[in-house]
C-alpha cells in the first residue's frame, strides 16, 4: 500500500469488521504477533502493516520515520479503506502509537484495544528500562547465555543458535522464560526505533488526555497488560482511567498473546468488533 510517499507492506485476514493491528518496536514487524494474533480473525478481519522504517516496508535513510510520520501514515490507511472511523488493536510500541494517534484524530476512532502498551510518560520509560536490564543480569539469563557461547552451536548449527540467541535477547520480557520459545522471532531495526523515542522527547501524555472528555466523546476503550510485564503496570493503570477503559490484568509478562493466549483471546474476542 502506497502511504505517504512510502510502501507499507499489509497483510489481512478473516472477515467481518475491520481492525487495524499496529504492532510494537517502535521499528519491528508484525509478525511476531503471528499466530496467536490471528486467533482473533474470527467473525473480524485483522488488517496488519509493517510500520515504516520496519520489516517489509523499508525506507531510505533520509526518510524521517518519528511518530508523526506513524500517526499520518495510519490516518491514511484510514482513508486508503474508506472507513469513517477505525478500530485499532496495538501491542506495545503499537499501542502507544493508537493512543498517539487517537489525539491527533480523535473523531476518527471507534475503538481502542491496547495491549501491553508502551509507557504514557518518558519517567515510566524509564524505569522499564532499569527493570529490563535487570531481569536481563539474572544469573540464570547470564548463565544460559555464557552456555551457549561455549556450546560450539554456533558452528555446528547456525540456525539453532540465532533462534537459541534470539531468546535470550528477549527473556527479560517474559515471566516464564521457558514460553519464550513459543515467540516468533523478529528483529528491530535500530534507526527507526531510535528516531521515534527521540522524536517523542520527554513525552508525557497524560495532560492532554485528561483534556479530551470535555472536548470530543472518548471511544470504548481496553487496556490489557500482564502482572509481570517489565513496563510497569501503573502506567496502564493511569491509560485506562484517563481513557474511562476497562481494565484487564492477566498472568503474564510483557507478551500475553504468547504466555496466556486462551485469556487474550477471550479478553480482546469479547470486546473487538464482530458480525
Amino acid at each position: 500500500m502506497e502511504v505517504n510517499g512510502v510502501t507499507l507492506f499489509t497483510r489481512r485476514v478473516g472477515a467481518g469488521p475491520l481492525v487495524a493491528v499496529l504492532h510494537g518496536g517502535p521499528g519491528a514487524h508484525h509478525d511476531y504477533l503471528l499466530p496467536q494474533y490471528d486467533l482473533l480473525a474470527r467473525r473480524r478481519e485483522l488488517f496488519y502493516y509493517d510500520q515504516r522504517g520496519g520489516g517489509r516496508s523499508p525506507v531510505p535513510r533520509e526518510t524521517p520515520v518519528g511518530w508523526r510520520e506513524h500517526a499520518a501514515d495510519l490516518e491514511e490507511i484510514r482513508l486508503a479503506l474508506g472507513l469513517e472511523r477505525l478500530t485499532v488493536l496495538g501491542y506495545s510500541w503499537g499501542g502507544l502509537l493508537a493512543v498517539l494517534y487517537f489525539l491527533e484524530h480523535p473523531q476518527r476512532v471507534e475503538r481502542l484495544a491496547l495491549v501491553s502498551p508502551a509507557s504514557v510518560t518518558a519517567e515510566y520509560r524509564r524505569e522499564f528500562d532499569r527493570r529490563f536490564a535487570e531481569r536481563m543480569n539474572a544469573p540464570e539469563i547470564v548463565q544460559a547465555r555464557e552456555e551457549l557461547r561455549a556450546s560450539g552451536l554456533r558452528e555446528r548449527d547456525p540456525a539453532a543458535y540465532r533462534r537459541r540467541a534470539f531468546e535470550l535477547s528477549v527473556a527479560g520480557y517474559f515471566h516464564n522464560v521457558a514460553d519464550v520459545k513459543n515467540l516468533t522471532a523478529f528483529r528491530v531495526t535500530g534507526r527507526t526505533h531510535e528516531a521515534v523515542w527521540a522524536s517523542l522527547g520527554e513525552y508525557d501524555l497524560r495532560p492532554q488526555l485528561r483534556q479530551y472528555p470535555s472536548r470530543f466523546p472518548i471511544p470504548p476503550s481496553l487496556v490489557v497488560h500482564g502482572t509481570y510485564d517489565p513496563i510497569p503496570i501503573e502506567s496502564s493503570r493511569d491509560l485506562a482511567a484517563l481513557l474511562r477503559a476497562d481494565f484487564m490484568e492477566l498472568p503474564a509478562g510483557h507478551c500475553p498473546h504468547v504466555e496466556a493466549t486462551d485469556e487474550f483471546v477471550r479478553v480482546l474476542d469479547n470486546f473487538l468488533p464482530r458480525s
